[in-house]
């Protein structure tokens, strides 16, 4: 099972993440990143993939 992580430190709310897998990650009102799926389904997957690889400060990181 692959699971998704999400370093706060680093994690600048661009909305890269929200915009490549929209059911996973949402930036909340004040652009604080809520991912909705630490977990993401393997049809999800190739998304969030997307979206860890485009971060702009690698806050993002996928295990699988």
């Amino acid at each position: 099972m692959s699971r998704v992580e999400v370093d706060r430190d680093r994690c600048v709310g661009s909305g890269v993440c929200e915009s490549l897998a929209p059911a996973v990650f949402e930036l909340d009102d004040d652009g604080v990143l809520v991912v909705h799926s630490s977990e993401p389904d393997e049809g999800q997957l190739d998304a969030v993939r997307d979206a860890v690889q485009s971060c702009p400060t690698r806050a993002l990181s996928l295990t699988e």
